[in-house]
């Protein structure tokens, strides 16, 4: 089981004849060199991912963190909005970044072959409702802070998570992606399940079910620290699938669908950490 960005694309599973064949083609019709072409190849200086057309981690790194940027960008921009006091094209951005970043999730993650535009324009719209959600929390409820909390928490987060990874400590696992799997598919269906509740007036509190406590903590907090966790290792499995991609000699094209899947992590991690806050604050 892993993001859905990485599990539908060929460079980075197993599940298609297409993910060996990545660096193959270019030399199955070339003539045999001669010994002093060979001589002048053995000579010559290693080609590096970018000069061979090959996805990298350096790649990978950049094209995350314009995608990033992007969020960022209509992240701010809705805020703009809010101080402004346009009441309307506030919602406009809110709602429709939230309808619109996820129809263009499910395209990018259906999608076999990346496309920066429609990546980017996913950033942008995720960018608009997390940055419409931040405003209605931190000014519109009167949590003071609360986005740099969030903001923070989820570089800690982020930068333990691969920190982690890179010193060899954590790895994923049969066994544990099982696991993950069970617990993201039991997770989905409670919130799906709430939500509805919540838009139905069942809940009068606006998180709904999580909103009920349990030994005297509130059910969001404990399902918001489960979130986190599967955060995390999703990121691992994230971090793995880059990996391989970069092993295997995918396109550099595919650069732009790592990218898409750790930010759409990352989305995630903020989400549940904001709420986590919030319910905190909010007792």
């Amino acid at each position: 089981m892993a993001n859905p960005a990485f599990n539908n694309n060929p460079a980075f599973t197993n599940n298609s004849r297409r993910a060996g064949q990545f660096g193959q083609g270019q030399f199955s019709q070339a003539q045999t060199p001669s010994a002093e072409q060979l001589g002048d190849m053995y000579n010559a200086p290693s080609a590096t991912p970018q000069e061979t057309g090959r996805m990298s981690i350096d790649g990978t790194i950049v094209k995350t963190a314009v995608t990033l940027g992007v969020v960022a960008l209509g992240f701010v921009a809705t805020l703009a909005v809010y101080f402004a006091e346009l009441a309307i094209p506030f919602y406009v951005m809110t709602y429709g970044g939230a309808l619109a970043g996820l129809v263009l999730g499910l395209v990018n993650v259906f999608k076999r072959e990346p496309s920066r535009g429609l990546i980017l324009a996913y950033a942008a719209a995720q960018g608009m409702f997390l940055g419409g959600l931040s405003a209605t929390l931190e000014f519109g409820s009167n949590l003071d802070g609360i986005i740099f909390q969030a903001l923070l928490a989820t570089a800690c987060v982020f930068g333990a998570t691969l920190a982690l990874y890179c010193f060899r400590i954590v790895r994923t696992s049969p066994k544990m992606n099982k696991i993950f799997l069970i617990a993201m598919v039991g997770y989905g269906l409670f919130s799906l399940v709430n939500f509805i509740t919540v838009l139905m007036g069942v809940n009068d509190s606006p998180w709904g079910f999580r909103s009920m406590e349990v030994f005297g903590i509130p059910l969001g907090v404990v399902l918001g620290l489960l979130a986190v966790v599967l955060g995390a290792y999703s990121l691992v499995i994230d971090f793995e699938m880059t990996e391989n991609g970069v092993k295997r000699g995918a396109p550099a094209k595919y650069e732009w669908s790592a990218a898409f899947g750790i930010t759409m992590t990352i989305i995630w991690l903020y989400v549940e950490i904001l709420r986590i806050i919030a319910i905190l604050r909010q007792r």
